[in-house]
């Protein structure tokens, strides 16, 4: 199983990016899916999940109202869209798959990790 994260790149503050995770080898469409992000000198912390059906969405206080998680399971890919851009936003953020159908917000519950996609934000 492979996850590839894209999308991000160096954006000023207040704009906008959309990260995309494609997953190959097995279909994940019944697995819920989640975005970390993990700045320079600081641990990996949870942005977003969303369950299997994409019926059920949870967000981290950092990022709520400015982002949205979605899929598209016939496509296998995950969404991350990011709006009003914060310098404390850059960071190396990192799609996963998790062990069950549910959403989480827990790294422990995520089986397959994509290589990340660094986003910076520029103030």
């Amino acid at each position: 199983v492979q996850l590839q994260a894209s999308g991000g790149g160096l954006v000023q503050a207040g704009g906008s990016l959309r990260l995309s995770c494609a997953t190959s080898g097995r279909t994940l469409s019944n697995n819920g899916m989640g975005w970390f992000r993990q700045a320079a000198g600081k641990e990996r912390e949870f942005v977003a999940t969303i369950d299997w059906s994409g019926g059920t969405t949870s967000y981290a206080d950092s990022v709520k109202g400015r982002s949205t998680i979605s899929r598209d399971r016939a496509k296998n890919t995950v969404i991350l869209q990011m709006n009003n851009l914060k310098p404390e936003d850059t960071a190396v953020y990192y799609c996963a798959a998790a062990l069950f159908a549910g959403p989480s917000d827990l790294p422990r519950n995520y089986r397959y990790w994509g290589q990340g996609t660094l986003v910076t934000v520029s103030s």
